[in-house]
């Protein structure tokens, strides 16, 4: 899978790196991110969808981004746009 590096979270520590990065080949986002602890996964498996079941599908999870990353999602959104227009 070639991945193309974004960014990391710049306020991270040794034990913690949110991270962000483009699967070129699958035009996909891919996030590393802190596990949202039980009472947020909680929150979100009972979100009420239209369309959708609630809970959290086996194969997904939530995670957490701080929002100081958002330019480095946004990075990564023009970098997947740019890979499928090739």
């Amino acid at each position: 899978m070639p991945l193309l590096f974004i960014g990391i979270d710049p306020n991270t520590g040794d034990d913690e790196s949110p991270t962000v990065w483009v699967d070129q080949e699958k035009q996909e986002l891919v996030f590393q991110g802190w596990k949202p602890g039980p009472e947020l996964e909680a929150e979100c498996s009972a979100f009420d969808v239209p369309g959708h079941g609630k809970g959290i599908p086996e194969g997904e999870a939530v995670i957490r981004i701080p929002a100081r990353m958002v330019h480095m999602i946004r990075e990564a959104c023009d970098a997947v746009e740019r890979a499928a227009v090739q």
